[in-house]
């Protein structure tokens, strides 16, 4: 019996004993969720509204108005140097000088356009035009380099693009009217 009686007691002492219920409590406060609220109408509107990047439309006008020439849509690859000139002349990226060489006159740049192509573009031209001369006075040796030079400009301005970028003068800069 006194072992019954130690079994029921050895039993029935740890249900009487229980962990103690543990219970969690999250950080945010009941006002906290509350303020933190559903903004599902609000999140619905920005994503129906929403900014779509793209390009923006723009008239001939406009962009000639920003100073931009709009690209004609023409394949460029057999166009020769002369034509490439002649384009940088009308922009007034470069300027046919008075001393009869292509000046880089890029600051008065009207339109888009590569400045590092078109210096090596003046450049060439320059050296073609400097071997011209050379030659001219090679053929004329009984006349001044400076006349042969001022004499070769006068005919040339006459072949120039219209509106191209020509230095007076007095040193100071205007298109050339047609």
């Amino acid at each position: 019996m006194k072992r019954l009686l130690a079994t029921v007691l050895f039993v029935s002492v740890p249900a009487c004993f229980k962990a103690p219920a543990i219970v969690v409590v999250d950080r945010a406060t009941a006002l906290e969720q509350q303020a933190a609220g559903s903004f599902e109408d609000v999140e619905g509107d920005l994503a129906r509204h929403a900014v779509e990047p793209r390009p923006v439309p723009l008239t001939p006008d406009q962009l000639e108005s920003l100073g931009l020439k709009p690209t004609a849509i023409v394949d460029h690859t057999d166009q020769t140097e002369a034509d490439r000139v002649d384009v940088l002349l009308r922009q007034r990226c470069v300027g046919e000088g008075k001393d009869g060489l292509l000046v880089d006159t890029h600051d008065d740049c009207v339109g888009a356009s590569d400045r590092g192509d078109a210096i090596a573009l003046i450049d060439r031209t320059n050296r073609a035009r400097l071997q011209l001369f050379r030659w001219m006075h090679g053929a004329h040796p009984e006349r001044s380099s400076e006349t042969l030079r001022r004499e070769w400009r006068e005919a040339h301005a006459h072949g120039v693009v219209c509106r191209a970028w020509m230095q007076k003068d007095d040193g100071n800069w205007e298109a050339k009217k047609c």
